[in-house]
């Protein structure tokens, strides 16, 4: 039996569906239908919490949750028919943003180009220059969703790839995970950052509180991390996050110094600066480079993982910013975890 976190609360039909028969037990239970799911909003809440739900089935589990659910044939029916949906409106999204048009090089290229001036749909950019220490709580109980599991999606990939592209990966995962310490490992950096700014940093405590947006973001790596169909999608997934990781590091690390957080709440990011700028050149270089090279027909799916993981990240951004820049909380409930006496309306100055 899992000593994961607690089974999240429903936001829906089929959400409700998933979580009743994980509760019941194998071969119990009645999962959601074909026409609850062909209902559900491929990027709304239900969907999006029903998939995430299954998809934790393959990291940590939850209390009370047999692990062998994990391969569960009616578990793997329904996650599969939320991923076909999922994975349409992924597809069509990206075509209506014109990936179909873009080559990989130009793909690549894009990703190096920063947002300059106000920015205005950067949340990097939003939280460094206005970002209050409200906003910065709850953009860490948001990116913990991700954060507290970071590199798990991708260590999927390893045994899809060879040569370059996996030798190169690996590395890559060396440092993510700490490079053989414990304590530098960057889901254990982030959960000293949620510490250090008076947040649960429990595992998956965060979750009931996430909007689909950031729910999207996590499923999208694990859709494409346990596909081998779509390892090519992976990787470009993986290159959008690196090549692009540095400089709103930066930024990150800025804004929680103005704001008052402690060395610990600010190393996560600072990591990342150095990090990824080093990371940066060996996914250009020896993974995507190295995947292409041993499967050519691989470039268009690489692309595609580019531009999707840009979809989800956009909705994010529009998520957290029209919420913020409107005075009103991004989350669908208080995130767990208490305030900093005296910090909490703090500005960042900039």
């Amino acid at each position: 039996m899992s000593r994961g976190p607690r089974l999240p609360e429903a936001r829906g039909e089929v959400s409700a569906g998933v979580l009743d028969a994980l509760r019941a037990g194998a071969h119990a239970g009645t999962w959601p239908d074909a026409a609850a799911v062909d209902g559900a909003e491929p990027f709304g809440d239900d969907l999006q919490l029903a998939l995430y739900t299954l998809y934790e089935l393959h990291y940590r589990g939850f209390d009370g949750v047999d692990d062998e659910r994990e391969w569960d044939p009616a578990a793997l029916r329904a996650r599969v028919a939320m991923e076909e949906r999922f994975l349409a409106a992924l597809r069509a999204g990206t075509r209506e943003r014109g990936a179909t048009t873009v080559g990989l090089a130009a793909a690549l290229d894009a990703l190096l180009v920063e947002p300059v001036g106000d920015a205005p749909g950067s949340v990097s950019h939003f939280l460094q220059r206005e970002g209050r220490w409200w906003q910065l709580r709850e953009y860490a109980a948001v990116r913990s969703v991700y954060h507290l599991k970071e590199a798990d999606p991708h260590a999927w990939v390893l045994p899809r790839l060879t040569g370059r592209a996996k030798a190169a990966m690996v590395a890559i995962e060396f440092d993510e995970f700490g490079g053989g310490h414990a304590e530098r490992a960057h889901a254990r950096l982030f959960a000293e950052l949620m510490e250090d700014l008076g947040l649960d940093a429990g595992y998956g405590r965060q979750l009931d509180a996430a909007p689909a947006p950031a729910l999207a973001v996590v499923n999208l790596m694990s859709l494409f991390g346990l596909r081998r169909a779509l390892r090519g999608a992976l990787v470009g997934h993986f290159a959008a996050v690196e090549i692009t990781s540095s400089p709103g590091s930066r930024r990150l690390a800025e804004a929680l110094r103005r704001a008052g957080a402690g060395p610990a709440g600010i190393r996560f990011y600072e990591e990342h600066v150095e990090a990824d700028a080093v990371h940066e050149q060996l996914v250009r270089r020896e993974v995507v480079a190295g995947l292409v090279a041993d499967e050519p027909e691989l470039a268009a799916d690489v692309v595609f993982g580019i531009e999707a993981t840009g979809l989800v990240e956009d909705a994010l951004a529009e998520h957290l910013l029209g919420a913020w820049r409107g005075g009103r909380s991004a989350l669908r409930r208080p995130a767990p975890g208490a305030d900093r006496p005296g910090l909490t309306a703090r500005a960042v100055v900039a």
